[in-house]
């Protein structure tokens, strides 16, 4: 059950990412994958909610994108994103759904299903605010803990799911997993946990910190067997550095171990502080660098 300390409550409101910061000046402009292009196909989102098993008494948002070329007849590749809420907006940081479209349509990525999916909140019914002001209270919980709850609560209950309505690859080469902050971190363990479902991991100012125990993880990776997942971080020198520790310097250590033990991996870094910005202006480039040799399947018809 959720651990229900007031320090985590904290830690909750310290890792959730500032978007207002920086947004006075166009340090990190968007390019054109990330903006609407004329002639380009436009797929769905639609909005659900869920009541988790595997966290009980919690109830979350999640959406989900179908791009305009899916076929049900040919298994579609998946993209889970944590904290959804950020990364469907197409006015926000990432603009996802407007990268899929633009990527997919150029075969720079695969025909893709986004799953966006946003952290549980303990209760009856969600909250009336939406986005970072709902402050779901269980994120901490299922986000910074380095255990196998998560992956198991996307394989057993959110994939079989929206699996019922599409016909989703089961290969974890055409499995991808996101997040900002603490669902950064949370990205990485479900990979780390379950490398037989997701291969590729991206990371933006990931929370590799002393949250829930989360900065064991370049020791694990130096130490461990090598898992066959794929790496991007994303981080910037002006990210957080408070009680649970300094996240520039613990992405630094990530990179460094995941580089001792030859991961496919890449870390890109800019002088940004703790928000979307900067990953949100390299979302289009970290895509196509994830999904660089992945064999874009055609209709089994």
């Amino acid at each position: 059950m959720p651990i229900k300390y007031t320090t985590f409550i904290i830690a909750l409101l310290l890792t959730a990412p500032l978007s207002a910061q920086d947004k006075k000046t166009n340090k990190f402009p968007h390019g054109p994958f990330s903006k609407r292009q004329p002639n380009i196909p436009k797929g769905t989102v639609t909005e659900h909610t869920h009541r988790s098993k595997i966290f009980p008494g919690t109830i979350r948002r999640y959406w989900v994108y179908v791009p305009k070329q899916y076929d049900p007849n040919t298994p579609a590749a998946v993209m889970v994103f944590q904290d959804g809420h950020t990364y469907v907006s197409e006015t926000g940081d990432f603009r996802t759904p407007i990268v899929f479209d633009n990527l997919i349509h150029k075969k720079q990525m695969p025909v893709t299903i986004g799953i966006f999916i946003n952290p549980g909140h303990r209760g009856p019914k969600l909250p009336e605010k939406r986005g970072w002001a709902a402050r779901p209270n269980n994120r901490s919980y299922e986000y910074d803990s380095v255990s196998d709850q998560y992956a198991r609560f996307l394989l057993d209950e959110v994939l079989p799911t929206i699996g019922k309505k599409y016909n989703l690859t089961k290969e974890p080469q055409g499995r991808a997993i996101c997040g900002i902050s603490s669902g950064g971190i949370c990205a990485f363990t479900a990979a780390w946990h379950r490398p037989d479902a997701f291969s590729k991991v991206l990371s933006h100012i990931g929370s590799f910190t002393n949250i829930r125990g989360g900065h064991v993880y370049p020791s694990l990776i130096r130490k461990g067997a090598k898992r066959p997942i794929r790496v991007f971080l994303q981080d910037g020198t002006n990210d957080l550095n408070n009680s649970h520790g300094n996240w520039w310097l613990a992405n630094l250590q990530m990179e460094s171990a995941l580089k001792f033990r030859k991961y496919d991996y890449k870390f890109v870094s800019s002088d940004g502080a703790h928000n979307g910005r900067h990953g949100g202006q390299i979302l289009p480039q970290s895509l196509i660098w994830l999904w660089r040799d992945y064999k874009i399947k055609t209709s089994s018809k």
